[in-house]
């Protein structure tokens, strides 16, 4: 089934059920009034949202309506948690090479992971805001998965079951100020601006044979300004599978339902899939001609990020967003 959450009904939105097509939805207040208080529950509600959606599906479902992805806030507006992984290691390579650093011996046997924001996300229309161009403004295309209530300690093939919920992120990064915060040594905080997650959040067995070994078997497919930037496969060259990430989160610590566990942005060694975010593409650029020649995203730049299936339909929509000065 698909879900997400219309804006209005406060901070934390209304829960929704959206058709597999993404044309039309249903609210399902009358099983959780939002996603969260879904998650929180999820073994009693998953069933009867189960049951919403194959009306919907089957076109029975009564008070659905034409969905208008303008008026989707994120599928979780706010989470308890976000930690976000980069578990592409042609990713990693390539960025930290761009900033003259060495990629760590223990990333190939334990993945890299930070806590990011997860008190507000930006819906899939929402602008990004940012104060400055200077600052070095770049999308990240990701995976996301969320769980439900994860034990501390949890091993991979226990973390796996706590998988209930695959979605995309538009991490956006701000290039200029991470050099500096990580010289500090206390990692990323004023260079992590707020995300946007995508209209809808799918249940694994929505994805079919495009989810295995709890991986997303699919080409993110990404563009600038209308104009085509990656579709790096999502299931090759990840160095760690969301229940390996899972698991490392919850090492010291259980994860509440709602817990939001990111990829890292996607990136393949072919770099004829393009890149899926600007610092990579930037840095392919200056390996290859000893400068730059793409720059970070300005003001009125678009950006959209999508996934489809082997028919070309849209799994989880399209986040599509411009670049917006803060206050302007």
């Amino acid at each position: 089934m698909k879900l997400g959450s219309l804006k209005q009904g406060g901070r934390d939105g209304t829960l929704i059920v959206v058709s597999r097509d993404l044309t039309r939805a249903v609210a399902a207040t009358g099983i959780a009034p939002t996603l969260q208080a879904a998650l929180d529950d999820w073994s009693n509600a998953v069933p009867r949202l189960n049951a919403l959606s194959e009306a919907l599906n089957a076109g029975t479902a009564e008070g659905a309506f034409a969905l208008d992805v303008a008026a989707l806030a994120a599928p979780l507006p706010r989470a308890y948690e976000f930690v976000d992984g980069s578990a592409y290691l042609p990713h990693v390579e390539r960025v930290r090479r761009a900033r003259g650093a060495e990629v760590p011996e223990s990333f190939y046997v334990d993945p890299l992971m930070y806590q990011a924001t997860s008190a507000g996300f930006y819906g899939p229309r929402d602008p990004i805001l940012a104060r400055s161009e200077d600052w070095g403004i770049d999308l990240e295309a990701e995976v996301v998965v969320v769980t439900d209530d994860v034990p501390m300690g949890v091993t991979p093939a226990d973390a796996a079951k706590h998988i209930q919920l695959v979605g995309l992120v538009n991490d956006v990064s701000l290039r200029g100020l991470i050099p500096g915060e990580l010289a500090k040594g206390f990692g990323f905080l004023q260079s992590k601006p707020r995300s946007a997650l995508s209209p809808v959040f799918v249940t694994p067995d929505e994805l079919g044979d495009a989810w295995q070994g709890e991986k997303l078997h699919l080409p993110m497919r990404t563009w600038i300004n209308g104009k085509w930037f990656g579709e790096a496969e999502c299931g090759v060259d990840m160095q760690f599978d969301f229940a390996q990430l899972v698991a490392h989160a919850a090492k010291t610590r259980p994860l509440s339902a709602g817990a939001i566990v990111g990829s890292g942005t996607i990136a393949n060694e072919d770099t004829s899939k393009g890149a899926s975010c600007l610092a990579e593409q930037r840095t392919v650029e200056t390996l290859r001609d000893g400068k730059p020649s793409t720059p970070f995203l300005k003001f009125g730049d678009s950006v959209r990020i999508e996934v489809t299936d082997a028919a070309g339909d849209s799994i989880f929509g399209a986040i599509e967003q411009v670049v917006t000065k803060q206050g302007g």
